[in-house]
């Protein structure tokens, strides 16, 4: 009954906040707002997926944010030279293909920690994203890629929608395949998990490459809502996803972790922002407020541990 309790616990805490806010706020409870926040969260939500994954395998990705950037600016730049938009489309997965493996390569097999590799990667990335742009947005024909980001359908957010099926995708990949069963085994112990024959090297480009694809269809919905591709658009979603993650119970020195729980912290969060806009708070105590909700989560979790 504890445990039970125990992972009930952000569910009952979302359905909490959800019901203050609805109370508290007209302007919440419209409709129009509640679609709002399953569109506007969706994308961090769809990165947040990926990040699972690596934190889970006992690492992260601080390049999300610029994988993100590259690939809205890629789909901008072939979509104004005319390019099918599928073909737009699969560059931007390409590039989260490329820099995931590079990730991949460099954490797994070079044995280079994390945090320096994928620092060093959205370094390189965003100033390469610079020189080419010269620091101005890339226009995209937003029509093209309008159903991505804005459109709905049965009166759902297509983004939303996006955002599920990459949530069902990880949770299948997680813990139905033979491949999950090693990302869990890897990130609660890496060396037994070699001694036991698991392909560490292998997962971990695996895992890195998965993590930022995420982040390049994250983009997708994002020139799709914007229309343009810019360098700096996804600065905030490497430490916006990692806090979702923890807030959802991922350990960070890996091995436990669960997508619907993302699914939930990705949701509370973008419901906590938006009370607090519709509620007239300064944008100056919103940071506050999710610092504190983050704190609180850890402590939670590391007392239930």
């Amino acid at each position: 009954m504890k445990r039970k309790i125990s992972e009930a616990g952000l569910l009952g805490v979302t359905g909490l906040v959800f019901l203050i806010l609805f109370v508290a706020s007209p302007s919440f409870r419209d409709p129009t707002n509640l679609l709002n926040i399953l569109q506007q969260n969706s994308i961090y939500g769809i990165v947040a997926c990926g990040m699972l994954v690596m934190i889970i395998s006992g690492g992260f990705d601080l390049s999300v944010g610029a994988t993100g950037a590259a690939a809205t600016v890629a789909t901008a730049y072939l979509s104004s030279t005319g390019m099918p938009p599928w073909i737009c489309i699969l560059a931007a997965l390409g590039v989260g293909l490329v820099v995931g493996i590079v990730n991949g390569v460099v954490i797994g097999r070079v044995k280079i920690n994390p945090f320096i590799a994928t620092l060093g990667t959205n370094s390189i990335i965003l100033g390469l994203l610079f020189v080419i742009t010269g620091a101005q947005p890339a226009m995209a024909k937003q029509e093209d890629y309008y159903w991505l980001g804005l459109d709905y359908t049965w009166g759902v957010p297509n983004a939303f929608l996006i955002f599920m099926g990459c949530a069902i995708l990880t949770w299948f990949i997680l813990t139905k395949t033979k491949f999950g069963h090693y990302v869990f085994s890897i990130g609660g112990n890496e060396y037994a998990s070699m001694l036991s024959g698991v392909g560490v090297v292998k997962t971990k480009i695996i895992v890195f490459t998965y993590g930022a694809v995420m982040a390049s269809v994250a983009g997708l919905v994002l020139i799709g809502q914007t229309g343009t591709g810019q360098p700096g658009a996804a600065a905030d979603w490497p430490l916006a996803t990692i806090a979702i993650c923890v807030v959802g119970g991922a350990a960070l020195s890996g091995g436990q972790g669960r997508v619907r729980d993302v699914v939930v912290a990705t949701l509370l969060l973008g419901m906590i922002t938006n009370g607090l806009n519709q509620l007239g708070v300064s944008t100056y105590w919103q940071p506050v407020v999710t610092g504190l909700v983050i704190l609180v989560a850890v402590v939670m979790d590391r007392s239930k541990r």
